[in-house]
């Protein structure tokens, strides 16, 4: 349920209003927008009398919310969410590049790579330290000693990070990361997303492989209703029948989560495709479609790299695309989303 407050409502009755729903049990999460204040009420409303409050001097309308996401829910929330990260804006119309390889390999490669990307134009570092791989053969990651690199590059560039997180456990090596991110496979790790909606940084909460948006959109729900509402929502492809691509890029999330949800959404063309061929257009077509952000994988020497090689490009293509994005981006703000 959300209560939509009048222009400038007098503090002591709102005030009596939020003490009135804490004591029915209900959380009463506040809003301010440029034009009007929106009470979201969490809980149990079902014995709620909406003619009573409606009743008020201070509401202007009451309405229920079907949908079982309230915190991620456009509807209590109108604005767009905005998350900084050092001097990386995400949301709110910015166009915001994060880069990296899939893996954090040496020293030399990932400060090698920060710094090339940072040229370009990427305001985050990705990488990998700990990896999530189909076959327990392939390469894990370096762990701990990837977090220590990561945390150099960072250092010598300015770059914040963002790396992936498997499991609970691992939440004490995190400090130093700036956006924790949550892969396809654990986005519905609820006991995961329990302890990083105590966290106090930005989540990059990825969808899973077969994941409706409703379900991506739960899992954001975990995160908020730990009272961590620092959620950025990934599109990385979905598995379907086809087999050229590794997965299929969803170009329609894009306006659904916006329409839905007021959380950012980044794409990731990279996971998407699994081909470094086509990262450019998928690239573009993201950013027209009205994508906040992109995360892309870059990779000095993709031939030899020890994971995702082939999804990756050099940091010379990133240069070159990079430059084509902004110019996307300008044309799109200056046409619309329509």
């Amino acid at each position: 349920m959300i209560v939509i407050l009048k222009q400038n409502p007098d503090k002591s009755q709102l005030n009596n209003l939020v003490s009135w729903l804490n004591g029915k049990g209900i959380d009463v999460h506040p809003t301010v927008g440029s034009t009007q204040t929106i009470l979201g009420l969490v809980g149990d409303t079902t014995h709620l009398d909406i003619d009573l409050i409606s009743a008020l001097d201070i509401v202007e309308a009451v309405r229920r919310v079907q949908e079982p996401y309230k915190n991620a829910n456009r509807k209590f929330h109108p604005d767009d969410t905005v998350i900084k990260v050092g001097d990386a804006i995400i949301g709110g119309g910015n166009l915001t590049l994060i880069a990296g390889p899939c893996s954090v390999e040496s020293e030399e490669q990932i400060v090698d790579i920060a710094k090339k990307v940072k040229e370009s134009g990427a305001t985050i570092l990705r990488g990998g330290a700990f990896k999530p791989r189909t076959s327990p053969y392939s390469f894990q990651g370096m762990r701990g000693e990837g977090l220590r690199l990561l945390s150099l590059a960072k250092k010598l560039t300015g770059l914040p990070i963002v790396t992936e997180i498997m499991d609970i456990s691992q939440l004490e090596l995190f400090d130093d990361v700036d956006i924790i991110q949550v892969g396809a496979r654990n986005m519905q790790n609820f006991e995961l997303l329990k302890e990083l909606g105590k966290a106090n940084k930005p989540i990059l909460l990825k969808r899973g492989l077969s994941s409706t948006y409703e379900e991506l959109l739960m899992s954001a729900e975990y995160i908020m209703a730990g009272g961590n509402e620092q959620v950025i929502l990934c599109e990385r492809g979905i598995r379907t029948f086809e087999t050229y691509t590794r997965n299929t890029l969803d170009i329609s999330s894009i306006p659904v989560l916006k329409q839905l949800s007021h959380l950012p959404v980044v794409i990731d063309p990279s996971h998407s495709a699994g081909r470094a061929d086509l990262v450019p257009a998928l690239s573009c077509a993201a950013v027209a479609a009205g994508a906040d952000g992109l995360i892309i994988e870059v990779h000095n020497d993709p031939a030899h790299a020890l994971c995702d090689g082939p999804q990756s490009i050099r940091p010379e293509a990133f240069d070159k695309l990079a430059k084509k994005l902004w110019k996307v981006s300008e044309i799109t703000k200056l046409g619309g989303n329509d």
